[in-house]
């Protein structure tokens, strides 16, 4: 029987997945394609953030929970160990809803030397591009950027928008008082036992005690609900618990018998 202290210092940090990240250019990429990939990338990430755009999305399927930080971020446990329990040789769980995250990398979104202006991103270190020009769907056509350039474009912008009102939340959240640490100890098939700690949720009770006049002003830009769904979305800790259960299970078979706990 082993155990194991899973913190959020202990997770891979933010911003993941991204080793080498230039501002895309025409003199530097113009030759530069992008080939078919899969979200390998993703498969040893427990977690990633989320935004509120996709919250009704996301709380669906993974428990909600915030990363304390300079600012407080969501994210979606995908994960008790670490490891995404979702994503298989490459494919994401079929049904389950991908965070715009994942989706738009391996391009995002930087701010430059003007507040107001950000600029597209490559991850030079993804293997999806293939400077040579050889392979795949060109960035650049003809000097400009490709419909695939400007689709991305496109997406990181949303992206960056409901990032911005993203912030604007977690910041009032934390103005009120409203998040707490939360951790889970859990035992494994086999008797591993994990202890997840770090991440912070939102006090039901303080959040009911609101002030009327701070909930009227939440309820009309969206954020009662959006903490609804957050609050809501802790009811898949359980099936994460199983599924996590099943992951060991498949790596031990021999532990087919136990059944995983949770306190």
């Amino acid at each position: 029987m082993t155990s194991k202290e899973i913190t959020v210092s202990e997770l891979p940090p933010l911003p993941l997945f991204y080793r080498a990240p230039e501002a895309l250019s025409l003199q530097r990429h113009q030759d530069w394609r992008l080939k078919e990939g899969d979200y390998g990338f993703a498969a040893a990430t427990p977690y990633v953030p989320v935004v509120v755009g996709e919250f009704v999305a996301a709380a669906r399927h993974y428990p909600i929970l915030f990363v304390d930080a300079a600012v407080a971020s969501p994210v979606a446990l995908l994960g008790l160990g670490e490891d995404n329990l979702f994503v298989t040789d490459g494919v994401w769980a079929e049904g389950m809803h991908i965070p715009a995250y994942v989706r738009r990398y391996p391009f995002g979104f930087v701010a430059t030397d003007d507040a107001d202006q950000f600029a597209l991103i490559a991850d030079a270190g993804s293997d999806r591009f293939d400077p040579s020009g050889e392979e795949g769907v060109a960035l650049f056509e003809d000097g400009k950027p490709s419909a695939l350039t400007r689709q991305a474009l496109e997406f990181c912008e949303a992206y960056r928008r409901d990032a911005t009102a993203t912030g604007a939340l977690c910041e009032a959240l934390k103005e009120n008082d409203l998040l707490v640490p939360r951790r889970a100890d859990i035992t494994l098939p086999g008797g591993r036992k994990l202890g997840v700690d770090g991440f912070l949720v939102v006090d039901a009770a303080k959040f009911a005690a609101l002030e009327d006049a701070t909930v009227l002003a939440w309820h009309k830009n969206g954020w009662l609900a959006v903490i609804h769904y957050h609050l809501a979305s802790l009811d898949h800790f359980n099936a994460l618990l199983v599924r996590q259960g099943a992951f060991a299970t498949a790596a031990e078979p021999s532990q087919a018998d136990a059944t995983p706990t949770a306190a």
